[in-house]
């Protein structure tokens, strides 16, 4: 088991892997209690080594392992790549690349919807993965054989997991669904993330009025930027449940504040107290409507619920037939929009998956398609226009 700890012997090791056609990368971090990730382990496999890279180690300058991130002639390979490359990104202002995610790559082809790496390297690998230290604490030193033997494993395997996709996606004509679903995570702004863009986490459902928008922009972005500054998670600083409910009411002092369930008279009457008052009042003062985000825009009025369930079997017939996850073509959200909104701004509608499903369900809500089962499944019929 190779262990790094001195900047040299990451130099030596991040030469030694140029030129190879990809190499393997995995992190282990820890974010429970702060707002930024604390990278602890990044582990690296290149075609003939494998190596753990003690982040935390007193005498080590990532900055070899930052150059080979960015060397366009090297393919970095991850699974489920998000947290990952966000902490590159931070580190070093640039997404790796290129870059490759084998678990987009496996929901492209067909073993379902978020596949497990576990679940992937028990299939393409025939092995099994001890995951006993899965919930380690990896900002603990010294680090046990043990978990570095777990570390260095992921990245082992996904050596073959990665070529094993790729061949699938080679022989299964698909490489271009797959590099549209990359194009999203290799995109620097997925990780500029603008406090005042914060609100659009939550799902709202029916109708919301322009001043809770007003209210629920100004209190979100002011929560985000106060957990930076603190590196706090979100939640220490205001939870989600207190945001919606001041977005709601519009508290505008101390004792109004202080009834917020979950936030408390200690909260209210101190230096976070009169920040989120002065938030609330940016909120109020807001006089341009803001635009909703796709999913609140529905309001099914009635009888548009059996059409939402006619898309969902649609839906996931058409994932069957393309063995391609069903996460990965439509949400219940995209649902939900092409029912109220022939022009919905959702992805279903576009690119690849409107060939295989946005057309479909297009003419499933105008009558132009049918669904009805022959020898226990579904097939699709096609009517005549009747308009």
């Amino acid at each position: 088991m190779t262990v790094i700890t001195d900047t040299e012997a990451l130099g030596r090791f991040c030469e030694r892997q140029k030129g190879a056609g990809f190499v393997a990368v995995d992190t282990e971090f820890m974010r429970e209690r702060t707002y930024w990730p604390i990278l602890c382990l990044v582990q690296v496999a290149g075609p003939k080594e494998a190596a753990a890279i003690d982040a935390l180690a007193p005498e080590i300058d990532l900055s070899p392992l930052l150059a080979l991130m960015g060397d366009p002639g090297t393919l970095k390979v991850f699974h489920a790549a998000r947290q990952d490359v966000e902490i590159f990104f931070k580190l070093s202002g640039a997404v790796p690349a290129p870059l490759f995610d084998t678990q987009i790559a496996a929901m492209v082809c067909g073993f379902g919807d978020a596949a497990s790496y576990e679940t992937l390297v028990t299939k393409l690998t025939r092995t099994s993965l001890d995951k006993s230290s899965r919930f380690t604490d990896w900002s603990h030193r010294p680090l046990t054989d043990r978990q570095i033997r777990y570390a260095l494993a992921d990245v082992i395997h996904l050596r073959t997991v990665y070529e094993k996709l790729q061949q699938q996606l080679a022989s299964n004509g698909r490489t271009s669904w797959f590099a549209e679903e990359m194009a999203e995570l290799c995109n620097p702004e997925t990780y500029r993330s603008d406090p005042e863009e914060a609100w659009r986490r939550f799902r709202l459902r029916g109708r919301v009025d322009a001043r809770f928008l007003g209210l629920l922009r100004e209190v979100a972005a002011w929560r985000e930027l106060a957990a930076r500054q603190r590196n706090l998670p979100r939640g220490r600083i205001l939870r989600d449940e207190a945001l919606l409910e001041i977005a709601a009411h519009a508290p505008r002092s101390i004792e109004a504040l202080a009834r917020t369930r979950s936030l408390g008279r200690g909260v209210a009457e101190g230096k976070l107290g009169g920040e989120i008052l002065e938030a609330v009042q940016r909120g109020l003062n807001i006089t341009a409507p803001l635009e909703l985000p796709v999913a609140a825009r529905v309001d099914a009025p009635p009888g548009r619920g059996p059409l939402i369930e006619l898309l969902r079997v649609l839906l996931k017939q058409r994932c069957d037939d393309h063995q391609v996850a069903q996460k990965l073509l439509a949400s219940a959200d995209d649902l939900e929009a092409i029912a109220a909104d022939d022009e919905a701004p959702v992805k279903a509608l576009s690119g690849w998956r409107r060939e295989i499903f946005g057309k479909d369900a297009l003419a499933l809500k105008h009558g132009r398609l049918a669904l009805t089962v022959r020898r226990n499944r579904i097939s699709l019929v096609e009517l005549p226009d009747s308009s």
